[in-house]
């Protein structure tokens, strides 16, 4: 990097210059009371809002910066009064806070057109609907949505001048009103709308096909000579650090979780790959850069050359938890099953974590609630004293599997989402149809999690060992070990935690018990409807549920006790003494994963140690590709180091920047909540 974007990297990340231009926080409800007493529609609020937020917003500008936009409204506002939410949650399902989030709008429909051309868009629709008031609104609020912004813009643009900041004055100036035509005008486009996505409170907003989208406007400023690689590089990351400048003020588990998310590469539909220049230079950008934004995704397959996962592991290696890889083999196939049209199934990106959905007209919920494959086991046990046999209790399991799922699957009715007519106007048949897209679109599935899978495993295969085969204590014994949380028969605990056989083994007989759990889960998903008439995605994610479900659970057939954490996402249990990182990567691949391709990456960490010279690089980026070849559908990988972690624990003013992954995002280690720090440090450090 160069010595403007490090000087830029140390007002924004290291001295958090920007914090003394913050407002203090205000009351969050304060103007949905004012709207209440107007008994205002939940569009005109959901306006307002955005209205009120960049008109409260103050133009702040640095003489040396390229491209603009500072937040300085600190408060998040409702639309909504408490007790107004309270009345709506009698009779919906309301989904997180009730906002559209964690979907991709298509950026590039705002930035390719302009929002001139837009408004003739919007107002030969209106012609269109002269006599359907509901539709006009809407309509209406797509317009006073763009004026919005382009007032905004214009504010920016004033203060730049009055700054002395003539080159984003004059992109100002241009845009939003025209289409962007240089990749700088196409850049600070980008921060813009993305900006005012999160002050209409539509948060989780993910970045997509970054390389793609925007690769255009690079190529076309590359043959025309305005850029080198050089500039276009301090461009990116100076974007780069744009998405690091707010993220505090975005809502999320903690601070990191924010879902400022971005895919590189990808299948096109002829078999070639779209990973492009461009693509490579985000990847350099985050190598230097250091940040926990933008999450990189790299979208795989199995000709993907080494040379890209030896990339990937250089970045991996500064201990940032990314870039996170997905395999287009499996997942191509799994969107293609599930119902996707073929060009959307290659234009997938990932969502704020790892979940796949689509961009530009997805309105798939893809993290909708989260089945506990423990819980489902738990449920089981007391009909172990019944079981004449190890396949007796496995059909015990499925019934309970199925009710389970059932009941998760019930719970989601009359679902409400506020309003998002920004969001809208980047989604596909919004405008032609004057509808918002909280109201859905072509695509409109729900995903369910599914947490705990090893330590489910392993407590089946623990329960065929010593119940059915070894006869080594019965299921009368075994549920007393578990009620009394193994006190008193620690000798039997160490046993089946750490004697027992485990998923991560490359052992068929236990894996097949994870195929089959899969397989089961997919099952009962299989041709059911939603409300809004998709479809629900099974998945091997666990995002903040393997703390959540983990914490109440009793105590467990593999020798976990209660209220001890299951293994974040798709990964071997926490105590699993596994004979190696291959096995691992054996045994994780086996399962049908197209079919459970709703996200949920195979989380490793790898000791840091193991990235320290060129051969260690290439046997890491091996090992990331022999996952993916082998039918793998997700990887991340932290590069860890234990002792670090317990002394930043200790002393967190020494590793202020210590970037650790979570579980879908990478977050400061000293600034997550301890349950979090404690269970990344648990977490196994293999060696290749």
């Amino acid at each position: 990097m160069n010595q403007r974007i490090e000087k830029l990297l140390k007002r924004y990340v290291v001295d958090k210059e920007q914090m003394k231009y913050r407002k203090s926080t205000d009351d969050p409800y304060r103007i949905a009371k004012e709207f209440e007493k107007e008994n205002l529609s939940h569009l005109e609020r959901s306006v307002r809002r955005l209205e009120y937020m960049l008109e409260e917003e103050e133009a702040i500008i640095y003489p040396d910066e390229r491209i603009g936009l500072l937040r300085t409204v600190a408060t998040n506002y409702e639309i909504l009064t408490e007790k107004e939410w309270e009345e709506l949650k009698k009779d919906h399902y309301v989904h997180e806070l009730g906002k559209v989030c964690n979907i991709n709008p298509g950026y590039e429909k705002l930035i390719n057109c302009g929002f001139d051309k837009k408004r003739k868009e919007i107002q030969k629709q209106k012609e269109c609907y002269r006599e359907d008031e509901k539709k006009l609104a809407e309509l209406d609020a797509f317009l006073r949505v763009l004026d919005s912004l382009e007032a905004f813009a214009k504010k920016y643009e004033k203060e730049a001048r009055d700054k002395g900041n003539e080159e984003i004055a004059n992109l100002f100036k241009k845009i939003p009103a025209q289409k962007a035509d240089t990749f700088q005008e196409a850049l600070q486009f980008l921060r813009l709308i993305h900006y005012g996505l999160w002050c209409s409170y539509n948060y989780h907003n993910t970045l997509g096909r970054f390389d793609q989208y925007m690769y255009p406007y690079f190529k076309a400023d590359m043959e025309a000579g305005r850029l080198d690689e050089d500039e276009a590089l301090e461009l990116v990351e100076e974007f780069f650090i744009c998405c690091n400048k707010d993220s505090d003020l975005y809502p999320g588990m903690q601070q990191g979780d924010n879902g400022q998310s971005m895919v590189l590469g990808g299948l096109n539909k002829d078999g070639t790959d779209s990973y492009n220049r461009l693509s490579d230079l985000c990847l350099q950008a985050s190598l230097e850069l250091k940040l926990i934004d933008p999450k990189i995704n790299v979208r795989v397959n199995k000709n993907t050359p080494v040379e890209l996962y030896e990339k990937g592991t250089l970045l991996t290696k500064q201990g940032i938890g990314f870039p996170q890889y997905t395999n287009d083999d499996v997942v191509i196939q799994g969107l293609k099953r599930w119902g996707y049209d073929e060009e959307d199934a290659y234009n997938y990106v990932v969502a704020a974590c790892w979940e796949v959905i689509i961009p530009g007209c997805g309105m798939d919920i893809p993290n909708i609630n989260g089945l506990s494959f423990p819980e489902v086991l738990t449920e089981a046990m007391e009909d172990l004293k019944k079981s004449r046999s190890f396949e007796a209790f496995m059909k015990k399991i499925y019934e309970k599997l199925q009710f389970k799922v059932h009941s998760l699957c019930e719970e989601i009715k009359n679902i409400y989402m506020e309003p998002a007519p920004l969001m809208s106007l980047m989604m596909d048949n919004c405008i032609e149809e004057a509808k918002d897209i909280s109201e859905g679109n072509k695509y409109n599935n729900f995903g369910f999690h599914g947490t705990g899978l090893s330590t489910a495993v392993d407590s089946l295969a623990s329960i065929r060992k010593y119940i059915f085969q070894d006869k080594m204590f019965n299921a009368e014994e075994l549920l007393s070990f578990l009620k009394e949380d193994f006190k008193g028969d620690e000798s039997i605990q160490n046993m089946i935690r750490y004697e027992s056989p485990k998923m991560g083994n490359d052992d068929d007989d236990v894996d097949e018990l994870a195929i089959r759990l899969l397989d089961w889960f997919a099952d009962v998903l299989e041709g059911r409807k939603n409300e809004r008439g998709g479809i629900f995605r099974a998945g091997t994610g666990s995002a903040m549920y393997y703390v959540w479900q983990s914490k109440d659970m009793p105590a467990t057939p593999d020798g976990r006790n209660k209220g001890e954490e299951f293994a974040c996402n798709y990964s071997p249990s926490l105590f699993n003494r596994v004979q190696g990182p291959v096995s691992v990567i054996k045994s994780f691949s086996k399962p049908h994963l197209y079919r459970v391709a709703n996200g949920g990456p195979l989380t490793l960490e790898l000791h840091d140690t193991l990235f320290r010279n060129e051969d260690s690089i290439r046997k890491v980026a091996l090992f990331i590709k022999s996952f993916i070849d082998m039918g793998g559908h997700q990887m991340q990988i932290n590069a860890v180091n234990r002792s670090i972690l317990l002394d930043a624990k200790k002393h967190p003013e020494k590793h202020r920047n210590l970037i650790v992954r979570v579980w879908g995002w990478s977050g400061y280690f000293v600034e997550l909540d301890e349950v979090y720090q404690n269970q990344i440090i648990k977490r196994m450090e293999h060696t290749v």
